[in-house]
């Protein structure tokens, strides 16, 4: 990552104000409209005002080692501020090309060799522990008692226990339901009754386990963290539940930097998807050379389960058939194929299955310009990592994916850490499945390209709640935390009423535009097409979109949009823009204005849209091509469960 940047280093006005025997020290955002204050007497609290209305009640913070509480009648030796204003220049364009990374900051520095650091954005404001002890420390808990003025109501990523994949389905209920047995992983949407829209999450996370929240039926909730690893109970390749834990979280080096903990806000639905505050407090990356960092799209063989037609041999996890998913990238333009599970015997990843020759399959994918990228659960991979890179490296696989982890105490977040420096070292991409949810690695090292933490498609091969509604909720919280693997695609749809998981030849809810509207409303530098070739091969329409679509943005525009309610925005890459729209199981009318345009250019565009039908029979969609300028401005109808896409080209 390139960045530009001028950092301003200054004594800004501070409010430091005494009430009593508290004493407040506030920073305020580049517009003035949000404060963020650390109020310190016998505890530390946080709070925060936006527009002078009450955002967060004082919050108590906290920090338990074995040797004291940080935070327990604590004694400010010194403050410091500062204001950045800096670009950054991402290697992998999620959303941006550029983003501005705008702040004051506050630092906080107490007698008991630990500190603070407040930050406050337009965009939201975020705080983090540091520490200035010698030698090793042992961290037991870290406090985070988060109130709010009001019951507000938010969508609860429903867990069950801290060994999960973050896969999860959402309910929307207030603050007071949430009932301390009660689970969310991050990151969480706060539905605010009189403020701006809140997502909860952390970056930068290091060293450190994941930061989750339990309800206390209050008007808010506190945070909590899996303690770490004591003993495992060994069940098979991929399942190491765990037996025991230790009675704390993390034994870590005393001088460093904890994860930031953040609340990004949005006045506007549609400011969440362009927040990037998860990437900006991401610590700098540390990939020197990154010119072999390439996104692209995959032909996927899994969701499908091998099952393609007209062929004249039998297919499966063989040579034959992952050769005729690289002749479908190569006509397609697709940048890469995936080998998922079963190329390898299950546990030993340097044994390969008779029925692949795996030399066969990347010579012809080297003469076809197809990278491959292998599957791989992740503890078959640790005990041969180092055997299994330098494979890797030879073979000249492209990226691998990293799979059934399920957990993010520190043990596991280290471990992902390993993996990705490792990985760029062999200069191999990582998209890690089974995963925690992004916290800030992928611009550490921009070769973690994707990962999953998120409920996709994989859902529709067993499941009846991958709902549109679903599908639109993720862009606005899980999006917001880093791009997200969900593999859209899928080539045969239905309605509601038609709708039925089956395992090997799946299907999804909605209609088909609304799976091709995935492709630009969703993020993934790394994208997945979940259906099978021979599907494909029948859909050339779908097939000229989904070839031309790009995986990274150099700017996004979003339009219109509302929490799991529908969507509408606009990204360019290069010289085309790409629209996509999507709606929950609510038809709907939605405007369509593209004034964005320049004026005095003229483009081509082609529009794919529901059919008339597609509100019976969800396959139905029509394409559309004809020239538009920015005087563009129509109403396009979205069927239930509905999604409309239109590449626009220039022409002059």
């Amino acid at each position: 990552m390139k960045c530009k940047f001028l950092i301003l280093v200054f004594l800004f006005p501070l409010l430091i104000a005494a009430q009593g025997k508290v004493k407040k020290y506030t920073v305020t955002s580049p517009n003035k409209k949000l404060a963020f204050t650390l109020n310190v007497s016998d505890k530390l609290e946080i709070s925060a005002h936006y527009n002078g209305k009450i955002l967060l009640d004082p919050s108590v913070i906290d920090m338990e080692l074995s040797t004291g509480i940080l935070g327990h009648h604590p004694k400010v030796r010194k403050t410091k501020s500062r204001r950045i204003s800096e670009e950054l220049y991402p290697v992998i364009r999620e959303k941006q090309a550029v983003i501005q990374n705008n702040c004051n900051e506050l630092r906080i520095d107490f007698k008991d060799h630990f500190f603070l650091i407040l930050r406050a954005y337009n965009e939201g404001f975020a705080y983090r522990f540091g520490t200035n002890i010698s030698g090793e420390i042992t961290v037991i808990s870290e406090t985070g008692k988060y109130r709010f003025p009001e019951d507000h109501m938010f969508w609860w990523s429903r867990e069950k226990k801290f060994y999960s994949s973050n896969q999860v389905t959402y309910a929307y209920k207030s603050l007071k339901e949430f009932k301390p047995d009660e689970l969310a992983s991050l990151p969480l949407i706060i539905d605010s009754k009189n403020g701006p829209k809140m997502v909860v999450t952390e970056t930068d996370l290091q060293d450190y386990p994941g930061m989750w929240l339990r309800g206390d039926q209050t008007t808010g909730f506190h945070r909590v963290s899996p303690k770490y690893p004591k003993k495992f109970t060994h069940k098979n390749d991929r399942y190491h539940p765990i037996a025991e834990r230790e009675n704390y979280i993390a034994k870590t080096r005393g001088t460093r930097t904890f994860p930031w903990r953040i609340f990004a806000l949005a006045e506007k639905d549609e400011d969440l998807i362009t927040n990037q505050l998860s990437y900006i407090l991401a610590s700098p990356q540390k990939i020197k050379e990154t010119a072999w960092i390439k996104p692209g799209k995959v032909a996927w063989d899994w969701w499908n389960a091998n099952n393609i037609s007209g062929v004249d041999f039998r297919a499966g996890i063989n040579t034959e058939t992952y050769k005729y998913y690289i002749d479908f990238a190569s006509k397609y333009g697709l940048e890469y194929v995936i080998l998922d599970e079963g190329w390898y015997v299950l546990g030993d990843i340097m044994n390969i299955v008779p029925e692949i020759d795996m030399e066969e399959i990347l010579s012809y994918a080297k003469q076809k310009n197809v990278g491959i990228v292998l599957w791989c659960v992740w503890k078959t991979l640790d005990d041969k990592v180092d055997l299994a890179m330098d494979q890797f490296e030879k073979w000249g696989i492209k990226g691998i994916k990293v799979d059934f982890m399920d957990r993010d105490d520190q043990q596991m977040v280290n471990y992902y850490h390993k993996i990705a420096k490792k990985a760029a070292e062999h200069h191999l991409l990582v998209d890690f499945h089974g995963a925690y949810k992004p916290s800030g690695l992928r611009r550490m090292y921009p070769n973690v390209i994707t990962r999953e933490a998120v409920n996709g498609a994989e859902e529709f091969k067993w499941s009846i709640h991958q709902t549109p509604e679903h599908d639109l909720i993720l862009p606005f919280g899980r999006m917001l935390a880093g791009p997200m693997d969900y593999t859209p695609g899928a080539m045969h749809n239905a309605q509601k009423k038609d709708y039925k998981p089956i395992f090997d030849t799946p299907m999804s809810m909605g209609t088909r535009c609304h799976q091709l509207a995935m492709y630009v409303v969703y993020e993934s530098p790394l994208q997945m097409l979940c259906d099978s070739p021979s599907n494909y091969y029948r859909e050339p329409e779908a097939m000229e979109f989904l070839s031309m679509v790009p995986t990274v943005w150099d700017k996004t525009l979003v339009l219109d949009a509302r929490v799991s309610d529908y969507i509408l925005l606009a990204r360019k890459n290069g010289k085309n823009w790409y629209v996509g729209a999507m709606t929950d199981w609510d038809a709907r009318d939605l405007e369509v204005n593209l004034s964005f345009l320049p004026e005095g250019k003229q483009y081509k565009m082609n529009l794919y849209q529901d059919g008339i039908n597609a509100d019976r029979i969800a396959i139905d969609f029509k394409q559309i091509i004809s020239i538009v300028d920015h005087t563009y401005h129509k109403k396009i109808h979205l069927a239930p469960g509905g999604g409309m896409v239109m590449i626009l080209e220039p022409l002059n």
